[in-house]
């Protein structure tokens, strides 16, 4: 094997990269390609280092320029002109911000059970600032939407939105560290969604011993919020943040309060309070209006908008033709159906059901109803309509306190032809929380007192609820 291999031995050094000892056998044939390989293969490695270190690169000037991007969109939004760099900005004064951080500065001020603190106004929209009683002489015959969430259930606002293209008064709850989170996420609502800044008036309560504060510092909160579905994405995301109004053990919804907030927060000859996750149907704010023009309402009458569920997979109907095509098939049914079903009943629903038809399209009233117990209709009512009594939270006779009001004080309720209102998805029992049942008990106590208070407030008055 020496004696054959010497044969190709040309007695020199191999090349210095893989040397070979004097000493050492000289190489096979097979291994006479290997230092040309070698060095191919080290001109690829470094071609791929080389490539490797570019990318790195690229993507660490890009994370850097985009982190510059966020923190700049961020002291847009969020800081004083003062903080940011000269040039990098032109900025225009900001008048919802300026309104914000003006509102929350003040402190709020606290309802009458000095439990919770109520910062009015905090945003406020175009329409209502071109739309103010000094600037237009058609304010009387204005028609608002009035509701109330906590910020869990803040994302309904967007499909709301899609149905109703008119003024909207919004009145969020929160608590804790959600005070924080609902003061940003409402900024950054009216701030990147042009509808929202259109249309919706937003109000915040919390806790009289929780302050809100304008959020300078709270750049985790804004991370990746570029445009309008961003905002409504994280709020979605904070959905399952507790269920319905099991917010706490200390921690009470004062739906009523809420409900008169956002109703006093808008200036409206008449409004309608919902909660927020129903929706009213198509043009019923035109609609609406459309007949104020054709009949002159009494003062003491209001306008009933029966209201149905509908299950989770359906589509919302926009018009009644659509609403009793799933009805028929029982995809939609009177709402409270199955937990309630004396609160909605009185609606009549057959009646309502069967006159479709008749008298066209246009909305008109197609019967007046006196109220009966529990009756708690949803209704579109002037500016004279008795306040709820915000001594009502929580579960249980919040709305059919305010309705046995209205009957006692002498109004009539009379029933709208074709508008309506839906709830996405079938109220059930088992989607409450544990402690609905004890709420409702503790409520019907405090009705009692609530009807004996009606009687030496409406002395006058024969009725009775």
């Amino acid at each position: 094997m020496n004696d054959h291999s010497s044969t190709f031995y040309t007695g020199k050094e191999p090349p210095a990269t893989h040397c070979r000892r004097r000493n050492e056998q000289p190489p096979l044939d097979s291994e006479m390609h290997f230092p040309k390989k070698c060095s191919v293969f080290k001109v690829v490695l470094s071609a791929l280092l080389v490539v490797a270190l570019l990318q790195l690169m690229y993507l660490s000037l890009l994370s850097k320029l985009h982190g510059k991007q966020q923190r700049y969109r961020y002291s847009e939004l969020f800081e004083s002109n003062s903080q940011l760099k000269r040039g990098v900005f032109q900025h225009q004064k900001n008048s919802r911000k300026e309104r914000l951080k003006y509102s929350l500065s003040t402190g709020g001020m606290f309802d009458e059970s000095g439990q919770y603190r109520v910062y009015k106004n905090i945003i406020k929209s175009e329409f209502t600032a071109h739309h103010e009683p000094r600037a237009s002489s058609n304010s009387e015959t204005r028609f608002a939407l009035a509701t109330h969430t906590s910020i869990n259930n803040l994302h309904h606002l967007q499909e709301l939105l899609a149905r109703w293209q008119s003024a909207l008064s919004v009145a969020v709850f929160a608590h804790g560290q959600d005070v924080k989170f609902s003061t940003a996420l409402i900024y950054a609502l009216s701030e990147f969604c042009p509808q929202v800044q259109a249309l919706v008036d937003f109000h915040l309560i919390c806790h009289s011993g929780e302050i809100a504060s304008f959020p300078e510092q709270d750049r985790e909160q804004f991370a990746g919020l570029q445009r309008c579905r961003d905002v409504f994405s994280k709020l979605e995301k904070h959905r399952g943040a507790f269920q319905n109004y099991a917010m706490g053990r200390n921690v009470s919804y004062p739906n009523n309060l809420l409900r008169n907030v956002a109703r006093a927060g808008i200036d409206a000859a008449y409004t309608l309070v919902i909660d927020i996750d129903m929706m009213p149907s198509q043009n019923l704010h035109d609609d609406f209006l459309n007949f104020l023009k054709r009949r002159d309402p009494r003062p003491d009458e209001v306008f009933v908008v029966p209201a149905f569920e509908i299950r989770h997979t359906r589509k919302i109907p926009a018009t009644k033709t659509e609403l009793l095509q799933l009805y028929q098939v029982g995809e939609v049914r009177p709402f409270y159906e199955e937990l309630c079903h004396k609160c909605q009943a009185p609606s009549n629903y057959s009646s309502w059901v069967n006159l479709h038809g008749r008298g066209g399209a246009e909305l008109q009233v197609a019967y007046t109803l006196a109220w009966v117990d529990p009756w708690e209709p949803f209704y579109i009512g002037g500016r004279a309509v008795p306040l709820y009594d915000e001594r009502f939270r929580q579960y249980g006779f919040n709305r059919i306190s305010q309705a046995c009001e209205l009957h006692i004080a002498g109004y009539s309720f009379s029933v709208l032809s074709n508008a309506f209102l839906v709830h996405r998805g079938f109220k059930v029992s088992r989607e409450f929380h544990a402690r609905k049942d004890q709420e409702n008990r503790l409520n019907r106590v405090l009705f009692r007192q609530f009807k004996e208070g009606l009687k030496l407030k409406y002395q006058d008055s024969t009725r009775r609820c």
